[in-house]
């Protein structure tokens, strides 16, 4: 499947946006009608993201091992390994289910610096069927790099994986 993706949208401005990320969408739409695979379409989505939205110096997921967030595909620079629920965005977001805008990691209680370069975050619960698999997490250099728009338009994204992909069970813990 060849997606002809450009190399970053134009997101200047609010409508921009939102334009950008419909393209992106029926980009991704079209880049995963082949592949039901959850390790090569998370692998795929986070390049394609990492390739055209401007501002990003990390794209990826964090997947749901037990009690922690262990890291999944990305893009980006060597990062944090594990993450516990509840602990720094990612772990806040896995542990509340809710989108995590975060316009300076500075501020933000008990941020996890993975990528001392990074300034602003966006994480996304990545839920199929009721259950939690993992996150997707955004980093940029720049503060105030994410707003509602982003959020939403990854979102819609990433209901797409989730619809397109075949999921296996979650893992058992242990002791079952």
């Amino acid at each position: 499947m060849n997606v002809d993706a450009p190399d970053m949208l134009d997101m200047s401005d609010a409508e921009s946006r939102r334009q950008a990320y419909d393209l992106l969408g029926r980009q991704w739409r079209a880049l995963i009608a082949d592949e039901r695979d959850p390790i090569a379409n998370m692998a795929q989505f986070s390049a394609l993201v990492f390739q055209c939205v401007p501002g990003l110096n990390w794209a990826g997921f964090y997947l749901l091992r037990g009690d922690s967030l262990v890291l999944g595909p990305f893009q980006g620079k060597v990062a944090c390994t594990r993450i516990p629920l509840g602990r720094g965005v990612c772990g806040t977001c896995a542990a509340t289910r809710q989108v995590q805008i975060v316009p300076d990691v500075h501020a933000y209680p008990g941020h996890i610096a993975c990528d001392s370069a990074s300034n602003a975050e966006l994480v996304l619960p990545l839920v199929v069927d009721g259950h939690l698999v993992g996150v997707f997490d955004l980093d940029s250099p720049l503060h105030g790099r994410f707003d509602a728009d982003d959020a939403n338009g990854l979102s819609a994204m990433l209901a797409t994986l989730v619809d397109g992909t075949a999921w296996s069970p979650p893992p058992s813990k242990p002791g079952r």
